[in-house]
């Protein structure tokens, strides 16, 4: 296989991944839906959840922490799978992820820098 070929390859193997990563990374969880419409956790570009200031009460942050470290094991399960980095695969789905979030929704850009959505 031509590393051209392996490298389109595995970059819609990872932008599949990123779709079916992105919905159980965190849907369905309560604390941090509200958290997110509350302005109080975002997604970051680099594919794990942020929080936005610190107001977050130490409940909400274990929530953030182990939400991030499955979504870190996905990922690192995923670029073995595609034979690419985990920080790629991360990459790809935190666009997707910021791209998908709701209005009023806060997302982390290249800069560090959180905006409202």
């Amino acid at each position: 296989m031509t590393a051209i070929f392996r490298i389109l390859a595995a970059a819609l193997i990872i932008a599949g991944g990123a779709a079916v990563l992105s919905a159980p990374a965190s849907a369905g969880d309560p604390q941090i839906e509200a958290a997110k419409d509350q302005g109080v956790v975002g997604e970051r570009i680099d594919g794990y959840l942020g929080i936005v200031d610190g107001g977050a009460d130490a409940s909400l942050m274990r929530r953030v922490k182990d939400i991030n470290n499955k979504r870190r094991a996905a990922y690192d399960d995923l670029a073995k799978q595609t034979n690419t980095t985990t920080e790629q695969v991360a990459r790809v789905t935190g666009e997707k992820l910021v791209s998908q979030a709701g209005p009023g929704e806060y997302i982390m850009d290249e800069s560090g820098s959180w905006s409202k959505k």
